[in-house]
């Protein structure tokens, strides 16, 4: 990763060099206005004029250009019109390659120019948050606002690109109509959802939805994957990664890959309902399957690393891996009830998250599939958890029958680990007939690729011919990950390494980073307590039955995907993510207060709304926190093994662990305090992390 100053001049198109924004001469003026401020030799006032005129000047002459090359686009499609008119009603195949081929031209000249405005876009957004932190002004806000609002805005050009949407909807219109619909009254108007063929088209719209910043519910739910983009590709680097996604990217291996996400969620969540009877069978507390669905997460903890590092050469092999410890993990649970042995229980348990291949699953989508079909990909894996979580406790309510083949006993303690040892076995089968190994990048290469991939969270889009950028990173989260490093222009290539250990990765986090961090390992904690507990509490307050028990869950699980469409499509357009993070926190803690058990008698209403009031706000408090996170993390974190996904997953499960511990240490109170004393430690991280919050409020952007 370079400072943005020499990334402008590396990505620019040599022919428009002299038009691109100066932002090595506004930088230095930056620093020229900052010590003659400290010298006395100048006031703020004079520095605020100066620099507004500069900035003017710089944007009048980036917008001049747009308009002179929207002129020359408009000249050219208006000789291809003129040709298309003169078509007959069965015009020859030639004359309609010919206008193809004139309106794709067209096409690539356009995503040279979208992607000319991006790089401008951007560099106005840096200097002016240099600005701002170099002096301590609001100045961004006031100059935004008094130049975009205005009537004769050039800073509409860029941001807006005004005029620009006239000439994509004539290249789109017009190769749609030549596109195997000769005759047809239907056009792109008529049929806005139609699948345009071609590439550039695609390429296109691809642009144009980065460019306006689009949030959308695809967008919203891949923020989840928390897959990091490292760095902004030239036209060379995209002409070739094109070549090696096709030769890399499999249909079915990755649906084998989506499948592995969902079996696991499953595998994590099946046990929920029935872990404290299976406990108490084996002679145990029933305040014990803490410890049992907690030891999953602590073997996660190990398998995290080596999952990460293992997908550096392949991917094939860790997943085989998987399927047959997780075989081997369920098979022990299932069978611990005849051994009448609690420790075959937990060693099950503890193979089961030995088998997490969740850093695979995400590195997969990120190295292997394309940049077109990366963002639905990703939205793919979020719900495949979604819907794994969801259906976990479901399976679990269904499984309330008992019978015996031979000395094996099958109840509903024992079925969750025979149906998913099935289920591991059948994919285990499916995954080595039709799972194929991708080609990997050589070594040296390799360490520019995108790997920070180990976490719970997805992305990317697609564009053409070297200018092509994922749809999940816009241009303010492009800029953000260059932040760090704007204040070095020559940056050693030491300085750019991936970090060779969690020590150094740690060392690397900044003060906003940690409390991200810590909004994580709280959303976690939380979460973790609320589903581990359900059983034992409900058990006791009201009488549930397992089934019971497993629909409360399954509908928790169900609320995932409504609400994060709402989020995704509505709310995030209508407020910024540093908002909406500070509101789902504060909704988290109105859930934990509301749930403890201070007014007698404790009643089911109160229980099942504090549930989800705290679940709905901690899943959407994730999707905004992991989006902040990966702008705000260090180029160093977004590939290797140590990676800044590594990081989140290793906090947040290390988050779930503590919870558990502390539900089976709470039991040693009494079932009548578990409760209190559970939540009590939620209450305490969330306020600590509200606060953090508040601290740190400017600096999430």
């Amino acid at each position: 990763m370079v400072a943005f100053g020499k990334k402008l001049k590396e990505r620019s198109i040599q022919e428009w060099q002299g038009y691109y924004i100066n932002y090595k001469l506004m930088k230095k003026k930056v620093n020229q206005y900052s010590r003659q401020l400290q010298g006395g030799d100048l006031e703020r006032r004079q520095v605020l004029k100066d620099f507004s005129k500069m900035l003017d000047n710089q944007i009048e002459k980036v917008a001049l250009f747009m308009l002179e090359q929207q002129g020359l686009l408009a000249s050219r499609l208006q000789r291809l019109r003129e040709s298309h008119d003169a078509l007959g009603e069965e015009p020859e195949i030639s004359h309609v390659a010919n206008l193809k081929e004139g309106y794709r031209a067209v096409g690539h000249d356009l995503l040279k120019l979208l992607f000319f405005v991006e790089m401008n876009a951007i560099g106005v957004r840096k200097i002016l948050k240099k600005f701002d932190k170099r002096f301590g002004y609001r100045f961004t806000n006031y100059y935004v606002k008094t130049r975009a609002n205005h009537p004769y805005s050039e800073l509409q050009q860029v941001y807006k690109h005004v005029g620009l949407g006239a000439v994509v909807g004539a290249v789109s219109r017009n190769l749609h109509e030549l596109q195997n619909n000769q005759g047809s009254y239907l056009s792109i108007y008529d049929q806005p959802a139609l699948p345009l063929q071609d590439p550039v088209v695609d390429s296109i719209r691809a642009a144009v939805d980065r460019l306006t910043h689009s949030t959308n519910f695809l967008n919203f739910m891949a923020q989840h994957a928390f897959i990091m983009q490292q760095d902004l590709p030239s036209p060379q680097d995209e002409e070739e990664a094109v070549d090696e996604e096709g030769r890399r990217y499999h249909f079915m291996s990755l649906l084998l890959n989506l499948v592995n996400t969902f079996l696991y969620m499953v595998n994590t969540y099946i046990i929920v309902p029935t872990a404290d009877d299976y406990s108490m069978s084996l002679g145990a507390a029933a305040t014990v399957c803490g410890v049992v669905i907690g030891a999953m997460a602590v073997a996660q903890l190990f398998s995290s690393v080596y999952f990460s590092a293992w997908s550096n050469r392949s991917y094939f092999k860790p997943l085989i891996f998987s399927s047959i410890v997780l075989f081997i993990g369920n098979l022990l649970y299932a069978l611990a009830f005849d051994f009448n042995s609690i420790a075959v229980l937990l060693i099950g348990r503890l193979f089961c998250g030995l088998g997490s291949a969740r850093a695979v699953n995400r590195r997969y989508i990120s190295d292997c599939v394309p940049l077109k079909i990366r963002m639905q990909a990703s939205a793919g894996f979020v719900s495949a958890s979604a819907l794994g979580m969801a259906c976990g406790p479901a399976l679990a309510g269904l499984l309330q029958i008992r019978f015996k083949i031979y000395k094996l006993t099958f109840n509903q303690n024992t079925l969750p680990g025979w149906v998913m040892a099935i289920a591991w076995l059948v994919y285990l089968v499916w995954l080595a007939i039709s799972f194929r190994e991708p080609v990997l990048e050589p070594e040296e290469s390799h360490s520019t690729s995108k790997d920070s991939n180990s976490s719970e969270a997805v992305q990317d889009g697609n564009l053409e011919a070297g200018i092509k950028l994922p749809l999940l990173i816009t241009s303010e989260e492009i800029e953000e990950q260059v932040e760090d490093e704007d204040d070095s222009e020559e940056a050693s290539e030491e300085s750019r390494a991936p970090v060779n250990s969690i020590g150094a990765a740690y060392r690397l986090l900044t003060p906003s980073v940690k409390v991200q961090l810590l909004i994580y390992f709280m959303l976690k904690y939380a979460m973790e307590i609320l589903l581990s507990e359900s059983s034992v509490i409900t058990t006791y307050y009201f009488g549930w039955s397992t089934s019971s028990v497993a629909i409360f869950l399954a509908c928790l699980g169900l609320t995932v995907l409504p609400v994060n469409i709402v989020i995704g499509s509505y709310i995030s357009n209508m407020f910024e993510d540093r908002q909406i993070l500070l509101v789902s926190e504060i909704m988290v803690c109105v859930g934990i207060l509301f749930s403890f058990n201070v007014i007698v008698p404790y009643t089911v209403p109160q229980y099942v709304c504090s549930g989800l009031i705290m679940f709905v706000s901690a899943e959407v408090l994730e999707g905004v926190n992991l989006s902040l996170l990966s702008r705000v993390m260090s180029s160093r974190l977004s590939r290797g093994t140590y990676n800044g996904g590594l990081l989140s997953t290793e906090a947040g499960t290390i988050a779930r662990v503590i919870a558990d511990v502390t539900i089976t240490v709470a039991g040693y109170f009494g079932r009548d305090m578990l409760l209190n004393v559970t939540l009590l430690p939620s209450l305490v991280t969330c306020v600590v992390s509200i606060v953090a919050t508040c601290f740190t409020y400017n600096s999430l952007y």
